[in-house]
């Protein structure tokens, strides 16, 4: 099975070029049972990620272009009457879709966020007291813009908590850029063929659930956390499901690595993505410098 990811990380990056790194912490989320959060400049390739690996596994993909003027009902779906059949019937959202874009989510009202907030951690739609259930896999992909704030609703806790990890893709190098110029036109994420079924990706995540966790690593992870509660530069600390999530990443990660166990470097490596969107650090203080600094003062455990 380990060979379909390699396969599946190598199709997305026909179209997305020298982005490896950061392809493999998106599918470390996939498989990992939880979303990513991309936070960057536009123009780097955010929604390009998210359409090749849709189509990468043959799967739905729909976008929200998030808006002040958006509604829930916009993202979720809503009951519609029908006159012939004289009831009312549901007509599912953006959400029913395998990977989901919620472009500028930081755009859209707390309100219409919040409207996410079931659908990401259960994979559901409650609507006037009945349950629709999305497919599976169910994936989103959010993006926002670190540089604009004008017009934006930053998200609360309870919306960033439901990210597994939050990264950044980044300017390319002049080498990759020149190949992008060099390679414009020939394929487009529209032309990328399946390489991977989402029945695939189903028994993915649950193979990437059987990776040994040692104790030791465990510990390891737990005094991270528990770390970031304690910090008296952090106004609030990392959650239980923090914990979890760093712990089901790594073991994708390991996976993904061609590994059964998780090292304590994968944790390290992962730490800065799954922890610092979480921390709420006090005024002038950078969640990802706190991280790293939280990483060399935490010991693994023998």
């Amino acid at each position: 099975m380990r060979d379909r990811i390699q396969q599946l990380a190598d199709n997305i990056g026909r179209v997305l070029v020298g982005k490896e790194t950061s392809i493999r912490l998106v599918l470390s989320a996939l498989l990992g049972g939880g979303h990513a959060l991309l936070e960057d400049v536009p123009g780097v390739g955010k929604t390009l990620l998210a359409k090749s690996l849709a189509r990468s596994i043959d799967g739905t993909f729909q976008r929200i272009q998030c808006t002040p003027d958006l509604l829930p009902s916009d993202i979720t779906g809503t009951n519609i009457w029908n006159q012939n059949a004289g009831e009312f019937g549901f007509m599912p959202g953006p959400v029913f879709a395998h990977v989901l874009l919620a472009d500028e989510i930081n755009r859209a009202t707390p309100r219409t966020q919040s409207a996410l907030l079931e659908v990401m951690e259960e994979r559901q739609v409650t609507l006037d007291g009945k349950t629709h259930k999305v497919p599976k896999p169910f994936f989103t992909i959010a993006t926002q813009n670190p540089v604009e704030y004008q017009g934006t609703f930053p998200l609360p806790e309870a919306q960033m908590d439901r990210f597994a990890l939050s990264l950044s893709l980044g300017y390319p190098t002049a080498d990759e850029e020149l190949r992008i110029l060099q390679y414009q036109g020939e394929i487009a994420s529209d032309d990328l063929e399946a390489c991977i079924t989402p029945e695939e990706v189903l028994a993915l995540q649950a193979a990437c659930l059987e990776v040994e966790v040692a104790i030791s690593v465990q510990k390891y992870i737990l005094n991270l956390v528990r770390a970031s509660r304690a910090d008296e530069e952090i106004a609030l600390g990392v959650s239980p499901r923090g914990t979890v999530a760093l712990q089901k990443v790594a073991r994708a990660f390991a996976y993904i690595e061609g590994r059964n166990y998780v090292e304590p470097d994968d944790v390290k490596f992962l730490a800065p993505h799954v922890l610092a969107h979480r921390l709420i650090p006090n005024a002038g203080r950078n969640a990802r410098a706190i991280v790293d600094r939280l990483l060399r003062s935490v010991a693994v455990e023998d």
